[in-house]
């Protein structure tokens, strides 16, 4: 029977001596609060929401050490108690979502930047993004790539639910070697233990929601900083500006983001009013100011206009979003603030990259389908993601729409699921899953979002990694 102090409905531990035993880290155990940092922005999907809008923790610790973290975890294991680690809580499939009840460990007390190298940065977990870069630009350096939602999100939940983002279709994605060159993170034991992982160890913890340890540092790439122009382009129909981006996709043009966005997107973007004419598909990009001649040329070349162009000097006079606000799924949420029966799909788009995969899909897609592509570099080959805007109606006719895309030829990668395992590789992970029994031994973090656990969670490690995916 649930505790008078559980808030989840969950569990039957006195929460009020579990705080108590916390200490000297920060609690939180106000209701509203508690329930507040268990959400993430899973609304984005209407079936995520209806699954996940009454599952909240009991009891949020804000750590602000990695000793205090350590404590956490301790305390957590010797009552046996499910744990999930929160940053900024952009993630979009319910990642810091406690199902289970439990603690909430918020990361965000833990922002340090231990150390700016000639072409690295170690940092702790808990650190934003935003504020990461700006010290990084200081030291003529920046992070090759980072999320849409930098002002919020923090490194750690980045790298823990993360794979692509702005400077991927330069850099590739977060897991090709070099981008992230070490995690160090705790076991969820009585004695916590540190454990560091490099070269291709590092992908057994990154991407894995924090299922199988608690990252606590990192080290990561650096590149030299760019004195960076926010771009749009705008182009009479959606397959002449993707012909445009695959251009310049392609192009020795050194473009850190390039977004391509159905017309009818722009409907939403009132920054963009008086500047994006009406009714033209738009390309989103980040040009270093010394190629702007040559991205200009390669616009005109296309066809399109070039209908914004500005440093951040002219951003900030202007009082204008960061182009990238228009990216990734920041086009979702820009429309999500005037209309909550939109929701969106993750599709890739395989090399080689085509118009022409555009123009089928566009002839069968319905009229509630726009499109929207964030260019990258996929296993060294240049891919595009479509993240497309859907005015939705049904669970039926979204599942409609995704059969649409795979039968013809492009992967759904289903964000209105919120297992790993429904994700984009649609089955178990069985190396991060031998991991977690070597980490998480009690099955104590975020198990919930991994379906294959219970059928594993008594076996050995080793029996684990044997198991094929």
């Amino acid at each position: 029977m649930p505790h008078p102090t559980s808030i989840s409905g969950k569990s039957d531990l006195d929460w009020s001596a579990i705080a108590a035993e916390l200490a000297p880290v920060e609690v939180i155990a106000e209701s509203v609060l508690v329930k507040k940092r268990s959400r993430d922005f899973f609304w984005y999907s209407p079936i995520l929401d209806r699954q996940l809008k009454s599952c909240f923790g009991d009891l949020v610790a804000r750590p602000a050490t990695p000793a205090e973290m350590a404590h956490c975890l301790s305390v957590a294991a010797r009552h046996r108690t499910p744990v999930v680690l929160r940053g900024g809580g952009t993630g979009n499939y319910g990642q810091a979502v406690p199902v289970d009840g439990g603690l909430i460990i918020d990361t965000t007390a833990m922002g340090n930047i231990l150390d700016i190298g000639p072409d690295r940065v170690r940092v702790e977990a808990g650190c934003n993004i935003l504020r990461l870069n700006e010290a990084l630009r200081e030291q003529g350096r920046e992070l090759p790539i980072f999320p849409s939602t930098q002002d919020m999100a923090t490194i750690g939940g980045f790298i823990s639910g993360g794979s692509a983002g702005i400077g991927t279709v330069t850099h590739g994605m977060l897991r090709d070697p070099g981008n992230i060159l070490e995690i160090r993170a705790l076991s969820a034991e009585e004695t916590p233990v540190e454990h560091v992982f490099t070269g291709a160890d590092i992908n057994l913890i990154h991407h894995a929601w924090g299922i199988n340890g608690v990252i606590t540092e990192l080290t990561l790439r650096t590149v030299p900083a760019e004195d960076w122009v926010g771009c749009i382009a705008s182009f009479a129909s959606y397959p002449d500006c993707h012909r445009a981006a695959i251009a310049l996709a392609s192009s020795s043009i050194g473009r850190k983001l390039c977004s391509t966005l159905d017309a009818r997107i722009g409907r939403y973007f009132d920054r963009l009013r008086g500047i994006v004419p009406e009714g033209r598909a738009m390309l989103v990009t980040l040009i270093p100011s010394g190629r702007m001649p040559a991205f200009r040329s390669l616009v005109a070349e296309h066809g399109g206009s070039l209908d914004l162009a500005m440093d951040e000097e002219e951003r900030q006079a202007r009082k204008l979003p960061h182009v990238f606000d228009f990216s990734y799924n920041h086009t979702t949420l820009q429309a999500l603030k005037t209309d909550r029966k939109v929701t969106y799909l993750q599709v890739l788009f395989p090399d080689p990259v085509s118009v022409e995969k555009v123009e089928e899909l566009l002839a069968v897609l319905g009229d509630d389908v726009w499109m929207h592509h964030e260019f990258a570099r996929l296993d060294g080959k240049l891919v595009s993601f479509d993240l497309p805007l859907v005015q939705y109606t049904t669970d039926e006719r979204l599942y409609e729409i995704m059969g649409i895309y795979e039968a013809h030829g492009c992967p759904v990668s289903d964000p209105h699921k919120s297992v790993l395992e429904d994700g984009g590789m649609k089955k178990a992970n069985m190396a991060q899953l031998a991991l977690k029994k070597r980490m998480d031994p009690y099955g104590l973090l975020n198990s919930a979002k991994t379906r294959s656990w219970p059928k594993v969670q008594d076996m050995t490690p080793e029996a684990i990694a044997a198991l094929e995916w």
